[in-house]
């Protein structure tokens, strides 16, 4: 048990450091932490005596001769000095900066024991104001240890209080040189306290590590800690120094007799700029760049050959100038990439120059760029030459001890990854230089013999060949090769017919399996862009990666299965002409031993395998069947032996790859069922089964079983599927799937199994009624459960168990009562999503069964949710049920209800419920139409009123031409006094009138005529005719002048603009052929037009000279994307990109954001219309995500003035959407440009960015990470700003949320960037660092709210 935390106890302690036994002055010294760091942050300030006798114990222990004690008690100094009292840590710091030790031979204990003192204390953050100790202790380092460590006195104020110091630690002495702990202590010094250094401190730091690196006596590790600490001094320094600083490199490169040593050490310090000040050092780069390359150059590189010729050894500073040089490169490319566009061509001819350095090896052909031109019957004779091939062994049994060039490659390797890494995205990438030059290069240098810089090697084609996946049509490719250059199948564009809300509750499900119904289809590669290139160079990748495969070893085979992986996926089909070869290192792979004598660690090669899985279920998911059939027999007996191992990666591996393999032995992707395929589904079944049933696997593997047990199932159930699998085989998986449902753990993965085997039963695959009814009720049994994900899949398997005409015949009245008591509960309105599929079920269940479900209780229920404001695919699905209860002749008692409590909620969805009921029930319902018209006539409520018209109009709309309703029964309303009943007869006027247009479209002309309220009602009544038109087969084209006309006329006035613009957009989409022509009458633009279909003059109408006629031509465009059909969209697609860049031109502000508004539907809607045109779109955008002052305005909110910026926040919402929709065309360095700065915006901007910069970690880590530092200065000043003590509420509320956002971002990237703080050796990085200790230290409650792990 600790004792109390009090001075007395510390007292009490403080003797025992002084025991002759090492045990009790080390567990004395423990006693002493947990006394330290238990008390409160006051307990020793009042006891000085106790204090002083601490300090002074602590620095005897420090010379302590036993090491365990000297580090505990390194550890309790931590924990004392900041309970410290302010005067006593002066004292201490000089008694520790002077410390020595005689009894220890460990020299670093004084320096130590300081960075241990300068880490306890809270670092200051840039921008806030430092806490009390932390202040203390800053006062306590600049007036003692700073003199101390330079040698003076820096301080007006540290030279009054104290006397000059002795010898600085960081002197360079002419016995033993620099001391390389003092300038440990100088790092902490400055990373820790940096934001409250003076100039003068600052100054005098510098000049003690410039002294360090001038004198020619320090050593190589002595000089990489000065330039260390030299870019961490750098983060701090003024303008000023900097400047001088940098000028003093420049004339250091410029001096007549620069030696080689020198050189590199110039090039090492403005490389390790470049990480800690980009944004300062950019500037220069200019005039730095220069130096660094030329270091490079192909002069210096002739310099180096014609030296080892001569002499025949390598020299060993000129490979660490080289190597300095390309890290130098890499820093300059990865942190200034702007300013580095300059030398693009320069940088990638130095690194391709350097990755092939080894002056070990015979000079090989330079000429680099015929590699992905050979062709395969080359390659083929090549890979067959064993002559002319050297295994890597081989290889590397010729590298010298002290050959040490593989590092140049190494770096160079490095290099390239960068290039790919930040120009790829609409960059190099597009017009072809990655795959021209770096490409060929990177293939040929498989051949590598060193294994680090092979792995770099692969990692950057890999990166390739992933951003090649990205690629979507751009400005290289040729509009014909648009369509091949869309890995997407292309959607259908028809109109919609009729509602398709509904059939979203019918489809969703909360898992994504790939059920492979169709075997991939080998296409070929397009004729130009960035996959063309990868085509072409694919057997050069493919050739190397399987010499790897043969002979590399393992972390070298993990990388190259990996970029085979890569490869698969980015170009389906990629490897059908080299799966002879591929496969047996594959099958070798995955075969291989945990225990083998090839690796010392047995993970080394269960990852091997786990990868060889991985590439193997990848194949069969994107080759066609017919090429991987031959090699089952081969593949099978491997897979089913790794899934039946223990280790639990890669049996659940293998269980994934089986799935792949079961989607390549059935139909529909393979039409065979011949006994050999019925052989291999039997072994993989009883594997599955064993998995699936078995208790000594893990839960992973048994889940990923179960989910196997379902796609099985799937994939051999109906027609002659059924022959594959015996009907006893096919019960006991079934019966599989309920035992584990009924299980906790496995219950999850058992619904989902159901839900894909529900979909494929038929009366063919022979289901027991009793296995329907008990999974039926065991997944009813679920929806009470307070976990969601088994809540929603249990409702998902039901709701494909009920829509199958075979499981739903197979229930009797006694299940199907006791499934809709069960049902019920989950028919609430809180929960729309499990609202509407239980809905689905209810409908399936009424169609099935109505007199056993529909009773009181339902109804009740219905009438609750039909007061509820339900919208879209919900109220679509209510509907669609409240239809099936009226079509089965039950419905009297439901519309009782609804009649009496319909006017408690909103009238609009009541009454399309009642009328839907109405007309679907007929004369079973108890009410007639004529009883709500004279209900109308007769009320005087308004919300009654609204309740009838809705209902009439739904009933007009499902009676059609039948509809006995008189188009006077709405209009009549429009000039009512009421706010709510003339919108509701507008709204029921169109409904009643897209049933019925010949009689209601003309009555609702006439009264468009008119002005004001009667003709903005008008035009909600042709708005709701057109929604329907078209999703029907009615047809209005008699009226389209008519309704042209009259939109044409409405528009005019200021109020019509929107509803007027969205009409014009649903009439063009009806029949474009017939509109467009219209249109250019409409709008007297005379054209000598041959096709009278052309949209030539669409494109006129955007020069229109009216700003008002501009901005409803772009407005109109927007609301044709949803519902277009084929024949508008050939026509809009070639001139879409045409119309948004002449608008986003435009000089009318609002113009400009509508065609902002417009192209972020169209990414979302029509991404194919833009993509091709984004080289010309995205400058666009992203010029209009800048602030201008003219998008600025003033809104009065109360006694106060918020500034609104109409622009941004459509900018930044369309940048949004390029970057979900168009990543790789978007420049990463412009995007990351414009989100940092945005985070530091308007709330709006602020929000969406910090969802902006979620999600590009993921799109882009790399990039991500080498933004870290400017990320955090940006969260770092959201979370410092301050409310005025005057804000009103919405402006605090604004605050928290955006704080909410810098946390969320926060915790997002240190989850995916841990080490990021881990380590303060690296410059880069050291903002990050300060700012989530700050931050988790200020906010850490709010932080393990949004991630727990953060509590440990």
């Amino acid at each position: 048990m600790a004792p109390p935390s009090t001075s007395a106890s510390v007292q009490t302690l403080l003797p025992k450091l002084n025991d002759a036994d090492p045990d009790i002055r080390y567990m004395s010294l423990s006693d002493l932490h947990k006394v330290l760091v238990g008390g409160t942050p006051a307990f020793l300030l009042s006891d000085y005596l106790a204090c002083t006798k601490a300090v002074e114990g602590l620095l005897k222990t420090l010379d302590d001769h036993n090491g365990e004690v000297q580090n505990q008690a390194i550890k309790c100094l931590g924990a004392l000095v900041v309970k410290l009292p302010a005067e006593i840590l002066g004292p201490l710091v000089e008694k520790l900066s002077n410390l020595s030790t005689t009894h220890s031979i460990d020299t670093s204990m004084r320096a130590a024991a300081l960075r241990t003192f300068i880490t306890a204390f809270t670092p200051p953050v840039s921008g806030v104001a430092p806490s009390k100790s932390t202040q203390d202790a800053y006062n306590a380092i600049s007036k003692v240890l700073i003199p101390r460590l330079v040698g003076y006195v820096v301080t007006a104020q540290a030279s009054k209080s104290h006397p000059a110091p002795p010898p600085g630690m960081l002197e360079v002495s002419p016995k033993t040189g620099a001391d390389g702990d003092a300038i440990d202590v100088l790092i902490e010094v400055v990373r820790c306290f940096g934001p409250m250094l003076q100039d003068v401190e600052k100054q005098a730091l510098q000049k003690s590590i410039l002294t360090i690196l001038d004198n020619e006596r320090t050593g190589i590790v002595i000089k990489k800690k000065a330039v260390t600490a030299m870019s961490t001094l750098a983060m701090y320094l003024p303008d000023r120094l900097l400047s001088s600083f940098v000028s003093s490199t420049i004339q250091g490169f410029r001096g007549a007799q620069v030696t080689t040593h020198k050189q590199r050490l110039l090039i090492t310090v403005v490389g390790s700029l470049a990480r800690s000040v980009p944004q300062r050092l950019g500037p220069q780069l200019k005039k730095l760049a220069p130096f660094v390359l030329d270091a490079l150059s192909h002069e210096r590189y002739q310099e180096y050959k014609e030296e080892l010729a001569e002499t025949g050894a390598s020299n060993p500073e000129a490979e660490e100038v080289f190597g300095a040089a390309l890290t130098a490169l890499e820093g300059f490319l990865a942190c200034c990439s702007h300013e580095m566009r300059a030398y693009t061509g320069e940088a990638i001819q130095a690194a391709l120059r350097y990755v092939a350095f080894d002056p070990n090896m015979a000079e090989e052909d330079e000429d680099m760029g015929g590699t992905q031109h050979d062709s395969d019957e080359d390659l083929e004779q090549n890979a067959s030459d064993e002559e002319e091939e050297q295994d890597y062994e081989e290889e590397a049994g010729m590298s010298d001890d002290d050959d040490m060039s593989w590092k140049v490659r190494r770096c160079a390797a490095k290099v390239l990854y960068v290039i790919v890494s930040t120009r790829s995205n609409g960059d190099l990438l597009d017009n072809g230089v990655l795959y021209d030059k770096i490409a060929p290069t990177l293939i040929k240098r498989f051949q590598e013999r060193e294994e680090n810089v092979r792995l770099e090697i692969l990692a950057a084609l890999d990166l390739l060949i992933n951003k090649t996946g990205q690629v979507i049509p751009g400005s290289r490719s040729e509009k014909a090769d648009a369509e091949a250059l869309n890995p997407e199948p292309s959607r259908s564009r028809k109109r919609r017919r009729a509602s398709t809300t509904e059939n979203d509750f019918e489809s969703q499900g909360p898992i994504q399996v790939p059920m492979g119904v169709n075997s991939p289809v080998p296409s070929p590669p397009p004729a130009s862009g960035p996959k063309a290139d990868l085509a072409r160079s694919r057997p050069a990748i493919i050739q190397g990666i399987i010499k790897i495969l043969k002979q590399g070893s393992a972390p070298t085979k993990q990388a190259g299965l990996h970029l085979l992986r890569e490869l698969s996926l980015v170009q389906s089909s990629g490897l059908s002409d080299h799966l002879t070869n591929v496969i047996d290192p594959l099958v070798d792979a995955i075969g291989l031993p945990t225990g083998s004598a090839s690796f010392a660690v047995a993970g080394a090669g269960n990852q091997l395998r786990i990868d060889a899985l991985r590439l193997v279920g990848t194949i069969c998911d994107t080759h066609p069947s017919r090429i991987i059939a031959p090699y089952l027999g081969k593949l099978i007996p491997k897979i089913i032996a790794a899934a039946v191992e223990k280790t639990l990666k890669v049996s659940s591996q293998a269980l994934s790859t089986v799935e792949s393999l079961v989607r390549v032995l059935t139909p529909p992707r393979s039409a065979s069922t011949q006994q050999q395929y019925r052989s291999y589904i039997g072994n993989l079944y009883d594997t599955i089964i064993d998995r699936a049933t078995t208790t000594d696997a893990d839960l992973e593997v048994r889940q990923r079983a179960i989910q196997a047990v379902g796609i099985l199932l799937a994939r051999t159930s109906g027609g002659a599927n059924t022959k594959l699998l015996p009907p006893n085989s096919r019960a006991k998986a079934l019966g599989v799937l309920l035992d584990r449902m009924r299980n906790e753990t496995t219950r999850l993965a058992a619904a989902q199994a159901i839900d894909l085997a529900a979909v494929s039963l038929t009366e063919k695959d022979n289901i027991q009624k009793t296995w329907v009814r008990e999974v039926v009720l065991e997944l009813a049994a679920q929806f009470r459960k307070s976990d969601r994900a088994i809540k929603s899949a249990s409702l998902i398997a039901l709701r494909n168990l009920a829509g199958n005409r075979a499981a739903i015949s197979c229930l009797d009245a006694t299940t199907i009562r006791t499934l809709s008591g069960m049902l019920l509960p989950v028919i609430d309105i809180s929960d729309l999503n499990t609202l509407g599929l239980a809905l689905v079920i209810a409908t399936k269940l009424v169609q099935s069964s109505p007199k056993t479900i529909v009773d009181d209780n339902l109804n009740r229920i219905l009438c609750t949710v039909a007061v509820a404001p339900l919208s879209g695919a919900v109220l679509e699905t209510f509907l669609a049920l409240v239809k099936a209860i009226g079509e089965a002749d039950v419905g009297q008692p439901l519309m009782k209800g609804l009649l009496k409590d319909g006017i408690t909620g909103d009238p609009a969805i009541a009454g399309k419920a009642i009328g839907t009921l109405l007309i679907a029930g007929g004369p079973n319902v108890g009410v007639t139409i004529d009883a709500f018209v004279k209900e109308l006539e007769t009320t005087e409520d308004d919300i009654r009123k609204c309740l009838a018209l809705y209902i009439l109009g739904e009933a007009g709309l499902r009676l059609g031409t039948d509809s006995p309703l008189d188009p006077k029964v709405f209009s009549k309303y429009f000039t009512s006094r009421s706010e709510t009943v003339p919108r509701a007869a507008a709204a029921a006027f169109g409904r009643a009138g897209a049933g019925n247009v010949d009689v209601y479209l003309p009555a609702i002309l006439s009264n468009a005529k008119k002005s004001g309220n009667a003709q903005y009602l008008s035009l909600h009544a042709i708005k709701e005719i057109l929604q329907y038109v078209g999703r029907s087969e009615v047809n209005i084209s008699p009226y389209i002048r008519d309704v042209w006309d009259r939109l044409l006329s409405a528009t005019k006035a200021e109020d019509n603009k929107a509803i007027g613009a969205e009409c014009i957009g649903r009439i063009m989409v009806i029949e474009p052929k017939t509109f467009l022509p219209i249109i250019q009458v409409s709008f007297h633009v005379f054209l000598s037009l041959e096709d009278p279909t052309d949209f030539a003059f669409w494109k006129n109408l955007l020069r229109n000279p009216d700003v008002t006629t501009r901005g409803m031509v772009i407005q109109a465009t927007r609301f044709t994307f949803a519902d277009a059909d084929e024949s508008f969209d050939e026509v809009l697609k070639p001139l879409l990109s045409t119309m948004l860049i002449t608008m986003l031109n435009d000089t009318s502000m609002e113009n400009r954001r509508l065609a902002l508004s417009t192209l972020d539907s169209a990414i979302r809607n029509k991404p194919e219309f833009v993509l091709p045109d984004l080289s010309q779109l995205v400058p666009l955008v992203l010029n209009e995500s800048k602030v201008k002052p003219e998008l600025i305005r003033e809104v009065q909110m109360g006694p106060f003035k918020h500034k609104v910026d109409d622009g941004l926040e459509s900018a930044y919402e369309t940048l949004y959407a390029l970057m979900k929709k168009a990543f790789s065309r978007i420049s990463t360095l412009d995007l990351f440009d414009r989100v940092v700065i945005g985070m530091e915006d308007e709330h709006e901007i602020k929000t969406l960015c910090s969802v902006m910069l979620i999600e590009l970690i993921v799109l882009d880590p790399d990039e991500t990470y080498r933004r870290l530092d400017s990320i955090a200065e940006s969260l770092k000043k959201v979370l410092s700003f301050k409310p005025k003590d005057n804000a009103v509420k919405q402006e605090l509320e604004k605050v928290d949320e955006a704080r909410r956002g810098v946390f969320k971002v926060t915790v997002a990237l240190h989850g995916a960037f841990p080490n990021a703080t881990s380590s303060t050796s690296v410059v880069q990085g050291q903002v990050w660092t300060q700012y989530w200790e700050w931050v988790l230290k200020d906010n850490r409650a709010q932080l393990q709210s949004l991630d727990p792990s953060l509590k440990n």
